[in-house]
């Protein structure tokens, strides 16, 4: 018999459980508690109890060649970084493209997700649901996949406030705002330099940014306007494992100091910076620093305690007749239709292998998908994940011993999840990890692209279970997609003839301004076995120039 999966959730990691489990020859019924797909993404002017909301000027902060799904690229014409409209758009073209829509029940909640009397024998679970008219049901299923997300739940730590409670003014999490027309020349105080409290930030105006400890500020575009998120690669990402954590830092810090001092601009933080080491998300936000040249922005520190109309901050300064306070002070997750012994949470992180399974739960029937809080985009990680786990259900993969397991998790809590090798790590046990050496011998285009080109998702459909044919064209013109929505004028400058030829080494090298750097990208390089010299690299561009463009 077919074996039957619970989906919880039909946002962007639900949609790509449903298609796994399709891949894999399971069953997959889906439980969506709203009237639509998009989770997070779809966005509504009253925020639901229990579901994630964003306010309307959403954009994502990751490039769409690096948050598509594997076998699915977005449009061509679609801008690099989306609106949440164009992203609902993109999800509603996989879901009508695979058919997933079918499988998804909505209005519907669920109440209980519970381990039957002979799991270990069966692995199935009974899983009780309630429709929009309160009508219960109950169902067996041999596994489930949880994909409910972490922004459904508002921290709103007002115990850490003094005098809040004497407050004349308004005041509400980051959640509830919309949009920013009723709070025009209101004088706003947002609590928080995350995302969104940045975001709303430059929305507004006579506003007051509280931050406790300052942050390190990334721009989307990065060198040669080339989205930021694209120039990281393989090579970099080889270097940035073996090079010392001071050296990263100084790199990293020396060139976002270029675009603006965050000192100057009373952003530094007292941590140091590392993309791939640090243990705090940087913030995405490319008009900040604009906000506060021009004044509309000014950032305070930490918030000492209220006033019936005014805020006081830990230097000692007051902002009187403040109308509006913005709790951007993040989310709290939970899985309150599950036992609490099956999937712990402390400090708002989950005790689970690889951030997916239960490491203590034997058959590993049960999945947490999309939990994880990347440096990079959730989508693609979802649905490594979701094949990963397909396959577990299937007996296709066997998980390690519980120590090994608890050993993985304890290691993992302490550092950020990578993309590039967290998707390395999940992909290689799956069977799909790109094989580099390789295709530099087979098929040295497509080789030298995956090598210096961005680690784009269509790397993990090249072989292995769920191999892609068009995963290769994919690749080789991930590029173009790139360039396409940003043509909509003839420029009348002649077009130089290899103007992207450089562009998959550059990408690897562009910040490598020093002669240890490059001696240490020479010596990594030969080490992994590769000997290109520049003659040889541009031979090879050479070839692939005109597909290039």
């Amino acid at each position: 018999m077919t074996r039957r999966v619970a989906v919880i959730g039909g946002g962007s990691s639900g949609l790509a459980c449903i298609k796994c489990c399709l891949d894999e020859g399971l069953e997959p019924v889906c439980f969506e508690s709203s009237d639509d797909i998009g989770g997070l993404w779809r966005f509504k002017e009253n925020p639901e109890p229990d579901r994630a909301s964003i306010y309307h000027s959403v954009i994502i902060n990751t490039s769409k060649e690096m948050m598509c799904f594997s076998d699915f690229p977005i449009p061509a014409h679609f801008p690099n970084y989306m609106h949440n409209t164009l992203i609902m758009d993109y999800f509603r073209m996989y879901a009508d493209h695979f058919q997933l829509t079918k499988y998804i029940r909505f209005h519907t909640k669920v109440l209980q997700v519970k381990q039957r009397s002979d799991i270990s024998r069966s692995g199935q679970w009974n899983v009780e649901t309630e429709n929009k008219d309160g009508k219960k049901e109950k169902h067996i299923f041999d596994a489930v996949m949880i994909c409910i997300g972490h922004h459904c739940q508002p921290n709103l730590p007002l115990h850490d406030f003094p005098g809040i409670e004497t407050f004349k003014g308004k005041y509400h999490h980051s959640r509830d705002y919309k949009t920013p027309e009723e709070w025009r020349d209101k004088k706003v105080v947002v609590i928080g330099i995350g995302n969104s409290g940045g975001d709303i930030a430059v929305e507004l105006s006579r506003l007051y940014l509280s931050t406790r400890r300052g942050a390190w500020i990334l721009n989307r575009v990065g060198n040669n306007g080339i989205p930021l998120d694209m120039t990281f690669n393989r090579v970099l990402n080889t270097l940035k494992n073996i090079l010392p954590f001071s050296v990263l830092c100084k790199m990293t810090e020396n060139q976002l100091n270029q675009r603006f001092n965050h000192s100057l601009y009373n952003l530094k933080p007292k941590h140091r910076y590392c993309l791939w080491r640090n243990l705090q998300h940087p913030t995405v936000n490319d008009d900040l620093p604009n906000r506060i040249l021009s004044g509309t922005v000014q950032v305070k520190p930490n918030i000492c305690r209220f006033q019936e109309t005014s805020v006081v901050f830990e230097d000692g300064s007051t902002v009187e007749d403040v109308d509006l306070v913005v709790f951007a002070t993040g989310y709290k997750f939970s899985f309150p239709f599950l036992d609490s012994l099956l999937v712990s949470v402390s400090d708002n992180k989950a005790s689970l292998y690889k951030y997916v399974f239960p490491p203590e739960l034997d058959p590993p029937t049960l999945a947490v998908i999309g939990l994880v809080q990347p440096l990079g985009a959730i989508m693609p990680i979802s649905e490594m994940q979701a094949r990963w786990a397909t396959r577990v259900f299937k007996g296709c993969i066997k998980l390690p011993t519980v120590t090994a397991m608890l050993e993985d998790i304890k290691c993992k809590q302490e550092s950020m999840v990578d993309y590039v090798n967290y998707m390395d790590e999940i992909a290689q046990l799956v069977g799909v990890q790109p094989n580099v050496s390789r295709l530099l011998l087979t098929d040295p285009k497509l080789g030298l692209n995956v090598l210096f080109g961005p680690c784009t998702s269509y790397q993990y459909r090249l072989r292995g279970p769920g191999k892609w044919a068009g995963a290769r064209e994919a690749i080789l013109t991930q590029w173009q997609r790139m360039a396409q929505p940003m043509q909509t004028r003839s420029c009348d400058e002649p077009k130089h003839k290899r103007s992207l030829k450089w562009f998959l080494i550059l990408s690897a090298v562009h910040n490598l301004h020093e002669t240890p750097c490059r001696f240490v990208l020479y010596v990594q390089l030969h080490h992994i076995g590769i000997l290109l010299s520049s003659s040889a690299i541009y031979l090879c561009l050479e070839k692939s120039d005109s597909h290039l463009r």
